[in-house]
């Protein structure tokens, strides 16, 4: 298959490469507390093995089978949980919660304070939990509380539902980004993920089909429950049974995945030995936590999020009442939102594989923000004579929420800002590792792969823009 290489002795450490030669002491001193994938490979006989392209297609494809379905379609149950409220609303959920003033956009509100509350405490049990295990409790917990939202009667009750969905949707993006970094190379990832984020569109195909039906037969034929307590109760429970399947199929990491033998276990570790960064490590670093807070990088992308998701909050929570306020009927608006998600899953697809393909993850990620700036853009702009047909915020129907429209532009406009800043400071970064790799006295550490470097300690790792 390939031929061995002689693993890292801790004893005799070869001379390290690491971005700041003043941390070679301390990588030394706790090499012992290096990433789980070198104690696997010291276990294996003392040999690490080079994969050919025929075993790691054999390997990717096994991988792929058991982690991307489930993966996607817990995803897309994600996205259609926290939508759930949005088909709700317009099927009685606010007269028979008495709903009045702006309590609604509470409620759309505490999901994402019981998600941005949690957050910290989430990716710390991530990091410590066993990942496979952890995130399986995760959805079965979020299935269970959004079947109880069928029991709700007053604001009170709802209040509640929303902030523990957010409490225990929190670990889910955060956790399947780890699984992807885990079992992919870098070039593989951008796909992987753009695939089972995509399900957030199929998410909203499905929730609007489903909330449609529910919609017609329940008026047709009645029901001994509210309509609104059935998409609840479909889609929580849902939730719970793929909970238990996510907790059987999807491992902790590669060495205790149940559908591989224990060779290709050490070989899908090997095969992912070029992304630098390891598959985990259960242990704290203080000076690992201050890098992080100092890098700002880590600002960026929380900046990123906190001004992306405001858009993406309101229109996540508000979609079918601004369907139908484009004209439609009540039931007319759960089955119109399906476009919507055909869009998002061909341009999530899309642009997963042409940041790979490319190289150019960042460039596709400004192109797809463009994209949506120029649509809302048209919305605010556009006379109403020029939209077509009931595609239009006519007055007699609804405002037009130019403030809101107009907010929209702006986060996405900020947000290509700070993308490009990104790939500025990166870019830079490249640069001067490149320098580092390039001077006489680099000479790389055996297996410096798992020993847990930080990016800024290893200047092997290289950042794709």
């Amino acid at each position: 298959m390939a031929e061995a290489r002689d693993t890292f002795d801790e004893k005799t450490p070869s001379s390290p490469v690491i971005a700041d030669r003043h941390v070679d002491e301390r990588i030394l001193e706790h090499s012992h507390d290096a990433d789980v994938a070198l104690q696997a490979l010291q276990y294996s006989e003392g040999q690490v093995v080079t994969l050919d392209e025929a075993t790691n297609k054999r390997l990717l494809r096994i991988i792929d089978w058991h982690l991307m379905p489930l993966m996607c379609v817990v995803y897309g149950l994600n996205y259609l949980d926290k939508t759930t409220i949005s088909y709700a609303s317009i099927m009685g959920l606010e007269t028979d919660l008495h709903l009045v003033g702006n309590q609604y956009e509470w409620l759309g509100s505490m999901f994402y304070f019981g998600y941005l509350g949690w957050e910290y405490g989430a990716n710390q049990l991530l990091q410590r939990m066993p990942l496979g295990k952890y995130s399986a409790v995760c959805i079965i917990l979020w299935g269970m509380v959004l079947s109880c939202f069928a029991a709700v009667d007053n604001f009170g009750g709802a209040v509640a539902i929303r902030l523990f969905l957010g409490v225990c949707e929190a670990s889910v993006t955060p956790g399947f980004a780890l699984l992807t970094s885990q079992w992919y190379t870098r070039t593989e990832q951008g796909q992987r993920t753009g695939l089972w984020f995509s399900f957030n569109g199929f998410g909203q195909i499905i929730g609007g089909a489903i909330a449609y039906g529910i919609a017609v037969g329940t008026e047709k034929n009645g029901s001994s429950i509210a309509p609104w307590k059935i998409i609840f109760l479909a889609t929580g429970l849902c939730t719970v049974c793929v909970g238990f399947l996510f907790l059987w199929v999807i491992p902790d990491n590669q060495l205790n995945a149940r559908w591989l033998s224990p060779e290709d276990r050490i070989l899908a570790i090997e095969r992912v030995r070029i992304n630098q960064q390891g598959i985990g490590n259960k242990h704290f670093k203080m000076y690992q936590f201050k890098e992080a807070l100092t890098d700002p990088m880590t600002w960026a992308f929380a900046f990123y999020s906190l001004v992306a998701d405001i858009p993406n909050g309101g229109i996540s929570n508000f979609f079918s009442q601004l369907i139908e306020n484009f004209g439609y009927t009540e039931t007319q608006s759960l089955l119109y939102g399906i476009p919507g998600g055909a869009v998002e899953v061909i341009a999530l697809i899309a642009s997963g594989f042409m940041g790979d393909w490319l190289g150019r993850r960042l460039l596709c990620s400004m192109g797809g923000l463009m994209s949506a700036m120029i649509g809302m853009i048209l919305i605010i702009a556009l006379p109403m004579s020029n939209n077509t047909g009931p595609q239009t915020f006519r007055p007699q129907d609804a405002p037009r929420y130019v403030p809101a429209e107009i907010t929209i532009v702006v986060c996405y406009g900020v947000c290509l800002l700070d993308l490009a800043f990104i790939w500025w400071w990166y870019d830079r970064q490249n640069k001067k590792k490149a320098l580092i790799r390039a001077s006489a006295d680099y000479a790389k550490m055996e297996n410096q792969e798992w020993l847990d470097l930080t990016d800024g300690e290893n200047a092997e790792f290289v950042y794709t823009l």
